[in-house]
């Protein structure tokens, strides 16, 4: 660990008129968005120049704002230097006369990065406090890196969007004041009122993807790309509205059906689910009584169904056969020049029963006889309807099927009556 009491430079004198109005600026508009006048404001302390640029930012606007500022330290215990820290930031409050907080934390995996894992903790931690709101010293260079991160992660609307720049959590506001203000207009700032910060040892440790990303990848990117950090910082931006609209729109979705709004970590959840859900993804998500799915890019509401169960049975005629095991009934209709040759079959019967898979359909005499499975696909027949549709047999022919119609050897003459199957499910439009 470096403690190191950074010195004002020549460059950062002539500069840091701009980095002043940038961090206070920023601090300003974030405490006057939010309503925090008079509130109570505590700033999570790593020791790190962000946070304590943004510790120093908030103790000069306390007055303005009449807020109550203190200090909360997460002590993970993943560093040897983690106890210095403590002590750092322990006599940085003390000195400046910030109320501060020390919560030591077990950092549990539990199949999670050592990022991950750390930051569950420190939000428990962050939850505990009795303050109306939590910043937080994230900074554009954060954002920017954790943006990239998360893309070459292959993640979703979630992940692309970055870190919010305030959100809510439990009951106070999670804010990140600092999230549009680059690290050298931070540690320009902190120069030039003089602070004192630690350096953390893992920020050289190119083990960790961040610190890779940060030390090896950042500057080639800037090099070519001057501007990527707000490039990214903006697409996050752009992620984070498609996110809310999608977040709006399965809500609207679900409100229209007659179903309660989950909660928002639930809704955070399914999105996750139905977005990276493939194309033909068999995804079920229950809630409400009913269930979610996902179908060829299209979200389907259906109803808690069980595993599909029928024994055999026999149509010899009726114009109506119940199939309650199934959630409905297939009619049949007499037709001139349409359906089913009564001629074809035996005895006039046939067999309802399931798919046991290997079927095969001729619906156009001009082409071969085909797989029920890629002709049910081909229809856009969603996985779970096809293994609850009764199909029509003769011995062990397939004469018809709903959605597809019936194999074109069984077809009724021009001038003769045929049976026209329909098959209807309770609440469904007849297939």
């Amino acid at each position: 660990m470096a403690n190191s009491r950074k010195r004002l430079s020549a460059e950062g004198g002539r500069k840091s008129g701009t980095a002043e109005e940038r961090v206070l600026g920023a601090a300003r508009a974030c405490l006057r968005a939010h309503a925090l006048r008079g509130k109570r404001v505590a700033v999570g302390l790593s020791g790190g120049v962000d946070s304590v640029t943004l510790l120093e930012a908030m103790r000069a606007l306390a007055a303005e704002f009449g807020c109550r500022v203190s200090a909360i330290h997460v002590h993970h215990g993943l560093s040897v230097n983690a106890n210095a820290w403590s002590r750092f930031c322990r006599e940085l409050c003390r000195r400046w006369n910030v109320p501060l907080t020390i919560r030591r934390v077990k950092v549990r995996r539990a199949g999670k990065g050592l990022e991950a894992a750390a930051r569950e903790a420190r939000y428990a931690a962050f939850r505990r406090m009795s303050v109306d709101a939590i910043a937080l010293g994230h900074q554009l260079d954060d954002q920017a890196e954790t943006v990239l991160m998360n893309l070459l992660r292959g993640a979703g609307l979630p992940g692309a969007s970055g870190m919010p720049a305030a959100a809510r959590l439990g009951s106070k506001l999670l804010l990140r004041p600092l999230l549009e203000v680059p690290r050298e207009a931070i540690v320009r700032f902190a120069e030039a009122h003089r602070l004192e910060w630690i350096e953390d040892e893992s920020n050289r440790d190119d083990a960790l993807t961040r610190s890779f990303l940060r030390r090896r990848v950042a500057p080639l990117l800037a090099g070519r790309f001057p501007r990527w950090r707000e490039s990214l910082a903006r697409a996050a931006r752009h992620f984070a509205a498609a996110d809310a609209d999608a977040n709006r729109l399965l809500r609207e979705f679900l409100a229209a059906r007659g179903l309660r709004a989950p909660s928002e970590r639930k809704l955070a959840e399914m999105l996750r689910q139905l977005s990276r859900a493939r194309r033909d993804a068999r995804v079920a998500i229950a809630h409400d009584g009913a269930v979610l799915r996902v179908y060829r890019d299209r979200v389907m509401l259906t109803q808690p169904q069980g595993a599909a169960s029928l024994v055999p049975v026999r149509w010899s005629g009726e114009p109506r056969l119940a199939l309650p095991e199934l959630g409905g009934e297939l009619r049949f209709r007499r037709r001139r020049g349409a359906g089913i040759d009564p001629a074809r079959l035996p005895a006039g019967e046939m067999t309802v029963r399931l798919r046991a898979g290997g079927e095969r359909l001729q619906p156009d005499p001009r082409r071969p006889r085909r797989a029920l499975k890629k002709l049910f696909q081909e229809a856009g027949i969603p996985p779970w309807e096809r293994e609850r549709l009764p199909l029509l047999f003769c011995g062990s022919n397939l004469v018809w099927a709903p959605g597809l119609g019936m194999d074109a050897r069984y077809r009724a003459a021009a001038g003769s009556r045929g049976i026209v199957p329909e098959w209807r499910p309770r609440g469904r439009a007849p297939t």
